[in-house]
């Protein structure tokens, strides 16, 4: 069994009730073999947890920019909560380590493994919050995932991919961009989906995520990287 007295250590959070901290690692598919274990797989936690998540950086984003917009900063925390970057913030703790998951989920990798690990983070965050209160989960947040703004702000990351794709494009060869679903993997509760954009019939760059709008941004964020139109 995963020994999670490694991860308090390196959250320094020590948890009162392990197996809330042990829910939050369960993977739905990890259930299907193992029925016996006595506990929930961690989705309640995650639809928990990602509402705290919501409070602590919208609060933060509030507090720290006075003078931006609703606009600016809904965009800036979209770019901060998305899978994206919260599976890279969970990859940073070694989360994928404790993972409890079926033995074809262990072997996923990409997009699908993104996910899991994203729905971790948020699913942790819910058993922080559970065992803690909201003020240990926001000093989690403030160590382990706010800092990353800085680097979103640096990299334009909040903008609006899309838009921006659809404004240079014009302006340089113009012609508007469509998108087309290429395909789409996994459950329903887990979809991933595979979007292309394209200039006429030209594939220029391709994106993934778990809703079709998402892969679309992350489509024309790759575009404009590959196009060099983000300076």
């Amino acid at each position: 069994m995963v020994d999670f007295s490694n991860f308090e250590k390196k959250t320094g959070i020590n948890f009162k009730d392990k197996n809330l901290l042990k829910q939050a690692f369960v993977h739905r598919s990890y259930l299907n073999e193992n029925p016996a274990l006595k506990l929930e797989h961690n989705e309640r936690l995650e639809f928990l947890g990602d509402a705290v998540l919501e409070l602590v950086v919208t609060e933060y984003l509030y507090n720290k920019y006075p003078q931006k917009p609703e606009g600016e900063m809904t965009a800036l925390r979209a770019a901060l909560v998305n899978a994206v970057t919260l599976s890279a913030a969970a990859g940073e703790l070694n989360m994928g380590d404790f993972m409890l998951l079926s033995k074809g989920e262990s072997k996923s990798g990409g997009k699908a493994r993104q996910y899991i690990l994203a729905n971790a983070f948020e699913a942790f965050i819910g058993a922080v919050y559970l065992d803690g209160g909201y003020k240990k989960a926001e000093v989690f947040l403030k160590d382990f995932l706010l800092p990353k703004l800085d680097d979103i702000i640096k990299n334009k990351l909040w903008v609006d991919a899309k838009s921006l794709f659809q404004e240079k494009a014009q302006e340089m060869e113009s012609i508007t961009p469509s998108y087309k679903v290429l395909k789409e993997i996994g459950p329903d509760h887990e979809k991933v989906f595979t979007v292309g954009v394209f200039l006429g019939e030209k594939i220029v760059a391709e994106g993934a995520g778990a809703s079709k709008q998402e892969a679309e941004q992350e489509a024309a964020r790759a575009a404009l990287e590959k196009k060099n139109w983000l300076s």
